[in-house]
């Protein structure tokens, strides 16, 4: 029921993208737009022209989406998400610093620049909550992580400060839209999602017996350490490359991955393939409800998630700190 509820979902979410925006598309230009490529005519031309930027939103969320749910895994933190922990502010940084002294300008360099700076900035932080008796506590880690993104977010406006091109370029980037998404950047982005995609779901059964603690993982023959290297590539690759080309768009791991949990419970075998459909949809719908708010223009898909995002990640802070009392 609850794939089936997800899937109705995602086909919801998929004919919203290509029939609203500026203009709304009826159902019969709709159908006819879809299905009879000879047929021409403005509304078809619009519902062609929706299609590449819906599949590069599914695309998109599904990596964040998985993202979040493998650094939920991994660090035992369940309000862990790439924005929380600073991994999107380590990208973005990476991707300011390439355009001011790097001039770069390829979707290939942007992903190169953004994947590094995610890495970076994924281990700097872990490093820093894992230091003291306890070890990498979920406290530490997002404590860690806000202030890691606090400090690279002045870095960041700081080589912005006297480059005007740059800050061009990058405020628009900055807030997270899956406006620029066309062909090539969807070919481009594919293989990552599936590599990603692949590896956390391989991963799935010993992130389970990783959950009840390393001694126990370690008893069914898990190499913790190992696993938590290739999981946690896998998840700082995702949203590495999802960052590079939409942007740091926040709190789609944290909602794809909880929605998940609350609905089938703690096993990653389901959480981590559905987190992918969840974040599709969560992005998309998102990105349709910016485009009908903004309407005659648009209001981009990363104000919208953290409109919805920052309250529940509260709730949840609040909810953890009153099981910790």
């Amino acid at each position: 029921m609850v794939i089936g509820f997800l899937l109705a979902m995602l086909l919801v979410s998929v004919l919203s993208s290509v029939a609203f925006g500026s203009r709304v598309i009826t159902w019969n230009e709709l159908m006819s737009g879809l299905f009879f490529s000879d047929y021409d005519s403005y509304s078809a031309s619009v519902v062609r022209e929706r299609i590449p930027r819906t599949i590069f939103s599914l695309l998109c969320g599904a990596a964040l989406g998985v993202s979040g749910a493998l650094m939920q895994a991994v660090t035992r933190n369940p309000i862990a998400d790439p924005s929380i922990l600073g991994v999107n502010t380590g990208a973005a940084l990476f991707v300011v610093a390439g355009l001011a002294f790097f001039n770069i300008s390829t979707t290939n360099q942007y992903i190169l620049f953004a994947i590094v700076g995610a890495m970076l900035t994924a281990l700097f932080v872990y490093g820093i909550g894992s230091m003291g008796r306890a070890g990498a506590t979920p406290l530490k880690l997002v404590l860690a992580g806000v202030a890691t993104s606090a400090a690279l977010s002045s870095i960041v406006s700081a080589i912005m400060l006297n480059r005007t091109y740059v800050m061009d370029q990058f405020r628009f980037w900055q807030v997270g839209s899956v406006g620029s998404g066309s062909w090539e950047s969807i070919s481009t982005f594919l293989p990552f999602l599936v590599v990603g995609l692949f590896v956390g779901i391989l991963s799935a059964s010993a992130l389970n017996a990783l959950a009840l603690g390393d001694e126990v993982a370690t008893g069914q023959g898990v190499r913790t350490g190992l696993l938590r290297i290739t999981a946690a590539f896998a998840g700082v690759l995702l949203c590495g490359a999802a960052t590079a080309l939409a942007g740091p768009i926040g709190f789609i791991g944290l909602l794809s991955a909880h929605l998940i949990r609350l609905l089938l419970g703690a096993d990653l075998r389901y959480i981590i393939p559905l987190s992918a459909i969840a974040g599709a949809v969560i992005l998309t719908i998102s990105d349709v409800a910016g485009r009908l708010i903004g309407s005659p223009g648009e209001l981009e898909a990363g104000v919208i998630t953290a409109f919805i995002g920052a309250p529940i990640l509260i709730l949840f802070a609040m909810r953890m700190k009153v099981r910790s009392l």
